[in-house]
């Protein structure tokens, strides 16, 4: 299974929730979701739950919640495993970064995806073959 894009949880958790100020988030997370080849992992989609549910502003209901995660199983995901675990604490390790954004660049890495959009990272930073997006960003003139 290989993607073009990896899909970090800030991305998804706009495309659901994303309104007023955030507006412009959301568009933008829906135009990715609708056109772009994208991969998740098991980890962003436990984010995005909890994210919708407990932590949002104006929270989704949870069976809102879960019909957005059973729409995103359409597409390739990462399961967690032990093995998996290792690989992500690694990863975080040679690129001094925390345990959960190591793990998200690995699942990235792991499915194939040349792109990773997010905006937890820095924007135009690279791990290996990884490109980090922050989609969000207006594009300088």
């Amino acid at each position: 299974m290989t993607v073009s894009a990896f899909l970090d949880t800030n991305v998804l958790v706009y495309a659901a929730i994303g309104s007023g100020r955030d507006e412009h988030k959301r568009r933008r997370a829906l135009e990715l979701v609708e056109s772009v080849d994208f991969g998740t992992s098991a980890q962003v989609l436990q984010e995005f739950y909890v994210t919708v549910v407990r932590k949002a502003r104006v929270p989704l209901p949870p069976g809102a919640a879960l019909e957005w995660v059973e729409q995103l199983e359409a597409f390739p995901c990462l399961s967690i495993d032990s093995s998996f675990v290792k690989v992500a604490a690694e990863t975080a390790e040679r690129y001094h970064l925390s345990y959960w954004d190591g793990a998200i660049v690995a699942a990235a890495e792991l499915l194939g995806a040349k792109t990773l959009y997010t905006e937890d990272l820095n924007d135009g930073q690279r791990y290996g073959a990884i490109h980090v997006c922050n989609p969000f960003l207006k594009p300088t003139p």
